[in-house]
C-alpha cells in the first residue's frame, strides 16, 4: 500500500468510517482529493472577494498601457510628432458632464494634455472598454489638427460632431 493510500486509510479510521463502507482506496483518494479541491477553490474565491480593489488596479494599469500604446500610434498616424503629448486616465468628476475626455493643448509650445476617462468609471465590458478609450484619444487628437481654426461657443457643437465622424472613419480605416 502507497503512503498516500495509508493516510488515507488513517483518516478513515480517524473519521470513524467502518471499513465496510470503504468502497475502494482510489475513491476514497478522489474524494480526499474532491474535497480538498472544494477547499481550495472556496478559499481563492474569497481571497478575490476579499480584495476585488486588486482586479480593478490591474484593469486600470492595463487601460493606462493600452492608451499611452494609442497615444504613440496616432501621433504618428495623424502627423502630430512635434508635439509632446501625454495623457491622464481621470475620473468623472473631472470630466464635464457626458463626455469621456478632453483635450488641453498650447499651439506655441506644442504640448497637449489628454484626459481619458478611467477604467474604474466604465460600465462597459473590457475589449468594448478599450476600443472607447481609442476612439477618445483619436478624436482629442483630431482636435489638434483643428487648433488654428477660429473656436466659439456656436461652433463648438459643429465642431464636435465633425471630429466625431472624422475620428470614426478614421478607426474604421484602421481597422482594414
Amino acid at each position: 500500500m502507497g503512503e498516500i493510500e495509508s493516510e488515507i486509510v488513517d483518516l478513515c479510521e480517524i473519521w470513524v468510517i467502518p471499513s465496510e463502507v470503504m468502497v475502494s482506496k482510489k475513491l476514497a483518494t478522489a474524494m480526499l482529493f474532491g474535497v480538498a479541491s472544494l477547499l481550495f477553490t472556496g478559499f481563492c474565491i474569497s481571497a478575490t472577494a476579499a480584495n476585488p480593489d486588486t482586479a480593478s488596479r490591474e484593469r486600470e494599469n492595463a487601460a493606462e498601457k493600452y492608451v499611452a500604446q494609442k497615444i504613440q500610434l496616432w501621433q504618428d498616424r495623424l502627423n502630430l510628432r512635434n508635439w509632446d503629448i501625454r495623457f491622464q486616465l481621470v475620473r468623472t468628476d473631472k470630466l464635464e458632464p457626458k463626455t469621456l475626455g478632453n483635450i488641453n493643448w498650447d499651439s506655441d509650445v506644442k504640448k497637449a494634455t489628454i484626459s481619458v476617462l478611467s477604467s474604474y468609471d466604465y460600465t462597459l465590458p473590457y475589449h468594448e472598454m478599450l476600443d472607447d478609450m481609442e476612439f477618445t484619444v483619436v478624436h482629442e487628437m483630431v482636435h489638434l489638427h483643428l487648433a488654428s481654426l477660429p473656436r466659439s461657443d456656436a461652433s463648438r457643437r459643429v465642431e464636435e460632431h465633425a471630429v466625431n465622424e472624422l475620428a470614426r472613419a478614421l478607426l474604421k480605416l484602421a481597422k482594414h
